[in-house]
Order: structure tokens, then C-alpha cells, then sequence
């Protein structure tokens, strides 16, 4: 199967994250992404911005074989992933 995923654009590189949208990301994923995922049971918690390749990691470590960005925005990545 294929799923995509969509996700704010941000580097892997938390200094490439420090422009206008990045740091409007950064305040909310403080409030919101972060406390949510910690409360789950697994809690990754990536950080405040998960660039590709930590989304990537995460992805085939739950067993998708590939992973490769479909296209983007100036606000988010499409992330196709495969089994």
C-alpha cells in the first residue's frame, strides 16, 4: 500500500527552520504536536519541527520500505511512503 502524508515543511536542521514560517511553526507545535505525542504511548515527541528524514526514520521503522517527498509548498511536504 501507499499512504502520503502531509506535514509542515521544516528541515532536518533546526537553524534552517529559523525563518517566518518556521518559527510560527515551531510556537505551535510547542503547544499542540509536542504535549499530544508525549501523551501517547509510544511518546516519539520529534521536537518541536520533524524534518524528512526523522519522519522518514519513524515510517521505516513501522515497516514502510521507501519514502520520498511527492512534492511541496511554502507550508508543507507531501510524503509518499510505501510499503
Amino acid at each position: 500500500g501507499t499512504w502520503m502524508i502531509v506535514e509542515p515543511i521544516a528541515g532536518d536542521n533546526p537553524a534552517d527552520n529559523l525563518n517566518p514560517v518556521g518559527r510560527l511553526y515551531y510556537n505551535a507545535s510547542t503547544m499542540i504536536c509536542v504535549p499530544t505525542s508525549l501523551a501517547q504511548e509510544v511518546g516519539a515527541a520529534l521536537g518541536a519541527q520533524a524534518g524528512e528524514q526523522q519522519i522518514s526514520q519513524v515510517l521505516k521503522g513501522a515497516g514502510f520500505g521507501s519514502v520520498r517527498r511527492a512534492t511541496e509548498g511554502p507550508f508543507n511536504m507531501v510524503l509518499e511512503a510505501r510499503l
